[in-house]
């Protein structure tokens, strides 16, 4: 069997499972990557050394773990559901991922982002991707139809894992959201590219938001999933339960998004830092 013939009938599977069409792209590309590594063998007749050499060389090649992560994800499912063979898990373990805070940034800051961003369509992409906490494949994918300003809510359609779900709408993202459909008028998708009824390009919102941050002076490492982390953690800070942030962005796990709880703003202590007296009785003398 070629290559070809592996990666139609993973791909006919995955499909069978219901996939988000992303899952399914980006898990071909990896099983492409794999199949051409080793060239002309056959898949089957690969052992858990095979994986592990494979797996050695994109370390060698500087792949990150997430990258690392999503090819396993990719090779369990191809060897589980398309070869009908066992994954030996333990054979294999999941790299391990070095927690690293997220970056998130103040409110001011993001209303600077908003405030100097004068192009109304590229304000209402920052602004609704921060108000509403929304990922950038989730927010390509949303329609007029799924700002529900009656309830004030916008309706995440085909979230990760394909999942659908609601998250909140702000009175200044709707108001900013009203002016802009008036000017442009999108045809099927809420925001769309110079083609009418096509979506708005991911590496279009990534510039545009790595532009806000830069003419807003911003110096930390801006991407359009900070304006994600900036949203939970400014819940967190106002008193927002962190169920309700979890179900709004849409996580699986609790365990997920209790990594707010270490980036979000120390709460005012009832109580002054202990060094503080004995350092200004130091400068005293």
């Amino acid at each position: 069997m070629d290559t070809v013939t592996y990666l139609k009938r993973f791909e006919r599977d995955m499909r069978i499972r219901h996939l988000s069409p992303r899952t399914i792209i980006t898990y071909l590309n990896y099983l492409k990557f794999y199949l051409g590594y080793f060239k002309n063998q056959p898949p089957e007749s690969l052992s858990t050394e095979d994986i592990k050499t494979f797996l050695m060389s994109l370390i060698a090649h500087g792949y990150s773990v997430s990258y690392l992560k999503g090819v396993l994800g990719s090779l369990k499912n191809f060897y589980t559901y398309t070869l009908g063979l066992e994954w030996n898990s333990t054979g294999i373990p999941m790299p391990r991922q070095s927690k690293k805070l997220p970056v998130v940034l103040s409110q001011e800051e993001i209303c600077k982002m908003i405030s100097v961003t004068k192009n109304i369509k590229h304000q209402a992409i920052i602004t609704t991707l921060y108000t509403s906490g929304v990922r950038i494949s989730e927010f390509l994918n949303l329609m007029p139809v799924d700002i529900e300003s009656n309830r004030m809510q916008i309706k995440v359609c085909g979230g990760k894992g394909n999942k659908d779900r609601f998250t909140i709408l702000s009175n200044f993202t709707l108001e900013l959201l009203r002016k802009y459909w008036k000017q442009y008028r999108p045809e099927k998708w809420l925001f769309e590219g110079l083609k009418i009824g096509k979506k708005y390009s991911e590496t279009s919102v990534r510039k545009i938001v790595k532009r806000a941050a830069e003419r807003a002076g911003v110096k930390k490492n801006v991407s359009v999933h900070t304006l994600r982390h900036s949203f939970a953690t400014h819940l967190l800070e106002n008193g927002v339960d962190i169920v309700l942030i979890k179900n709004l962005l849409g996580h699986t796990s609790i365990k997920t998004t209790m990594i707010y709880l270490q980036i979000r703003k120390i709460p005012e202590l009832n109580f002054s830092h202990p060094f503080d007296k004995f350092l200004n009785t130091q400068s005293d003398d």
